[in-house]
């Protein structure tokens, strides 16, 4: 809470405005990551590397640039560029140092510390393009950054001290000072053209500097942080000031969800006055209003232009649009607070100030606490906006607000629109069905919508009810209950496989007791056997189709059609492209250039000098290793699986891994192969993890056994490299960390336990078969020797020297690099 001083005015007086105001709030962060800074980033690395490419490309473009300015600076007088050379040498250094002071006066030390380390970083940066360019580059990017000095050699491709001073004042934010902005611009330009023109750089060299600097610049601000300008409570109640009014005190309102729904509705304080009700005041600043930018932008992409909003907007037009929403939806005769006063806290935040409501929102609310008035009354102010054409596109529970005596208000009103049209309209009625149903169930809600709205329009929203056109939150709450349902669904499945299992065994025991003789018994044994599995099967049925329930939209879908039975229920396409698409398809580009590029590196007469035999050997063992790899997973699950079909499996996963991580994928396709030939999701994800936790406990027991026999051996012919071993290193390192951070090793645990939940009661399940278990493990085995053999066949393919490799070295380096 923030507050001003004692105001008690003196006896026959007024009270003195307070010129200072003081108290805590929660504390705000020292430091903000803006994804504008990233941006910038990006786009300075993109243009970095396009300037390399016109540098390396286009030679006969900067070489006739650099003709035409040498011809031009010819007539240049002499004394003009020594002066001006003299002039702005001095000067690029001069008004950066005059800068730091001012702002060390203004007690802003943070920004210059962030200057000259960006500075720091710039100078390195350009060091190392200067050695890389005259030891390593190509000679047409040589030409095109460099000319030839007078005393001999080359000038700097890289000027390191103009990238410096260019990452110092963006760092430092001189372009919010257009003073200082404009000084040192003018110091820079004349700078560049006198050595432009004095011959001691070139064009592109200018360019690629300025890239550097700024590049540098925003990459430091990211990484460290920019120091938070956001307005702190004192600056609020001064601003409140400004506009009339007499602050007391201003409570920060907790308790608002941080998402990227929400993250960008400001900051709410609840303000007392000296005189009259209190005030709700909303403050809106740039780190806010770029909060979530990054999935706004996703779903820009990905969703049609018609469904998604505008991902970045300045201060001066949200505050507008909220103003302007405010307004019209209490001109359409809907509940929503009154806008009162709208104001500037300096350049980087706004405040809007509404006439305090009270209440709770709805999700506050109990259970109990949402009677059907209260949500015809939620439907009535759907219905006032879409009289006028407003969208709300933001009807959380959190938007929703409760007063004190039952009437529903709406808020949050800054992600709206006007002269909406009927795709967004239609979305809006499908948010709040989803919203309100989730506290209260389809049957009431859609009752309530239709008696409000009617049943057309009820009706014409369905297509719309589906996830990707809800809020993000209710979008997680979804997959929640999704998640739990799934829990009662295998709970409720296992109590119905202990219970069928119990009466078997009650049933087992007397029959045992009324055998006539051991001949009868086994044939009942047999004959009971086979009875057992298929009751235990349609048990396990009957009671997943009790224990399945349907999901929320599908529930009110299916009370809408019992409305309106013809209603088109088919969702219609809000995807411009679906991200597993977009995923395949950067993934597949990716694959195929590097395919591509290694191909092109292969000179066809290596090919075709290749030893056929041992070409045709390693074939042969790639295509068994398939073979292998059905075993190895095959051993692991108790039920019966096509061994063929396994194979094919497995021949699809040599694909899936060139796109992706290689356990990734194939754990992914073999658990979505065992789904689909009948194993239960949970069984499925356990055999998978018993294979893959008994193949890593193969993989290194092989690696050290042909270590120890690699070892013993007296040649050195084919020893693992030194990038195996920083790998290795690499990799330790790593777990290193994990395991020393909290949420990182929280984060790992939580996915290996979810991995290997049922790896254990799957391998009890194994264990009682032997043959499955000595089918698992001869088939890893026979697949690392299968990879061992294709590996050492294919090395012998190309070996015309005659140079003897053992199989253990072999082994070696591809156990260590696999």
């Amino acid at each position: 809470m923030v507050m001003a001083p004692d105001t008690q005015p003196p006896e026959g007086g007024q009270a003195d405005v307070p010129e200072r105001v003081s108290g805590d709030e929660p504390l705000l962060a020292a430091r903000v990551h803006r994804p504008s800074d990233l941006m910038r980033l990006l786009a300075g690395v993109l243009a970095i590397g396009l300037v390399i490419a016109v540098a390396a490309f286009a030679h006969a473009t900067t070489s006739g640039l650099e003709e035409d300015i040498n011809k031009g600076a010819v007539g240049a007088p002499d004394v003009f560029v020594k002066i001006a050379g003299l002039v702005s040498s001095i000067a690029v250094l001069l008004v950066p140092v005059a800068f730091a002071i001012e702002r060390l006066i203004k007690r802003d030390g943070l920004r210059i510390a962030d200057g000259v380390l960006a500075a720091v970083l710039a100078h390195g940066l350009t060091l190392a393009t200067d050695l890389w360019v005259a030891q390593a580059a190509p000679g047409t990017i040589q030409d095109a950054l460099t000319q030839p000095a007078s005393g001999g050699g080359l000038t700097d491709p890289v000027h390191n001290y103009l990238a410096p001073v260019i990452a110092y004042m963006t760092a430092v934010g001189m372009a919010r000072r257009p003073r200082w902005r404009v000084s040192l611009w003018a110091v820079l330009l004349l700078d560049a053209f006198t050595m432009l023109v004095a011959g001691y750089t070139t064009a592109l060299s200018i360019i690629l500097t300025v890239l550097i600097g700024w590049t540098v610049a925003y990459g430091t601000l990211y990484a460290v942080g920019s120091p938070n300008v956001r307005p702190t409570g004192q600056t609020l109640l001064a601003g409140l000031r400004r506009v009339g009014f007499r602050p007391v005190t201003a409570l920060r309102a907790e308790g608002v969800p941080d998402s990227s729904d929400s993250g960008d509705r400001g900051r709410r304080y609840i303000v007392t006055l000296e005189d009259g009700p209190p005030l709700d005041v909303t403050v809106v600043d740039r780190e806010q209003q770029a909060h979530g930018f990054f999935y706004r932008a996703w779903r820009r992409i990905t969703l049609r232009t018609i469904t998604t909003r505008r991902s970045i907007v300045s201060l001066r037009q949200a505050l507008e649009q909220e103003a302007l929403l405010a307004y019209a939806a209490i001109a359409a005769g809907a509940n929503a607070p009154k806008l009162i006063a709208t104001s500037e806290l300096g350049p980087d935040a706004v405040m809007l100030v509404y006439e305090h409501t009270g209440g709770r929102s709805l999700d506050s609310l109990d259970d109990e606490d949402i009677t059907d008035d209260l949500v015809r009354s939620a439907w009535r102010q759907v219905r006032a906006l879409q009289s006028r054409r407003i969208a709300h596109r933001r009807l959380t529970g959190d938007a929703i607000l409760v007063d004190r005596s039952g009437r529903v208000i709406l808020t949050d009103l800054r992600g709206g629109e006007i002269a909406a049209g009927d795709l967004i309209l239609r979305m809006d009625i499908a948010q709040l069905l989803t919203t309100l149903g989730l506290r209260v169930g389809a049957e009431r809600v859609v009752a309530a919508a239709v008696e409000v709205l009617g049943p057309d329009a009820v009706a014409d929203c369905l297509p719309l009810l589906q996830p990707i056109a809800l809020s993000r939150s209710t979008r997680a709450t979804l997959r929640r209950q999704a998640r739990e349902r799934s829990a009662r669904e295998r709970e409720a499945v296992l109590a119905a496989s202990e219970a069928a299992k119990h009466e078997r065994e009650l049933a087992k025991a007397e029959a045992a007791e009324a055998a006539a003789g051991p001949t009868s018994a086994r044939a009942e044994t047999k004959a009971e056997k086979k009875a057992d599995k298929k009751a235990e099967k349609r048990a396990l049925d009957t009671a997943l189709d009790e224990a399945r329930e349907e999901d929320l939209l599908a529930q009110i879908r299916q009370q809408v059609l019992l409305i309106r039975p013809l209603a088109p229920a088919e969702p219609v396409r809000l995807e411009r492209i679906k991200p597993r698409t977009l995923v395949s398809l950067i993934a597949g580009a990716v694959a195929a250039y590097f395919l591509l590029s290694q191909i092109s590196r292969t000179p066809l007469s290596t090919v075709s000098e290749a030893d056929w035999r041992w070409v045709a050997a390693a074939v042969l063992f790639s295509a068994f290793s398939y073979v292998a790899a059905a075993m190895s997973l095959l051993g692991f699950v108790p039920e019966r699986v096509g061994f063929w079909r396994t194979v094919v499996a497995q021949v699809a996963g040599s694909f899936v891994k060139i796109v992706a991580p290689a356990a990734v994928g194939g754990v992914a396709l073999n658990t979505r192969f065992l789904q689909r030939a009948g194993v239960r999701p949970g069984l499925a994800v356990a055999s998978v993890g018993a294979s893959q936790l008994f193949g890593l406990g193969a993989h290194i027991l092989l690696l050290l056994a042909f270590g120890y026999l690699t070892g013993t051996e007296r040649s050195q012919s084919f020893t693992p490299s030194r990038t195996v071993i920083a790998g290795l290193l690499t990799v330790a390192v790593l777990v290193l960390v994990v395991t020393a951070i909290p949420f990182m090793r929280k984060f790992v645990s939580t996915r290996l336990r979810s991995l290997f939940a049922g790896v254990v009661p799957r391998m009890l399940d194994v264990l009682q078969r032997p043959m499955k278990l000595v089918t698992g493990i001869g088939g890893m085995l026979l697949l690392t020797l299968t990879f061992v053999l294709c590996l050492h066949a294919s090395i012998q393919a190309f070996d015309h020297d005659g140079v003897s490799i053992s199989y253990a070295s072999v082994a070696v380096v591809f156990l260590a690099g696999n």
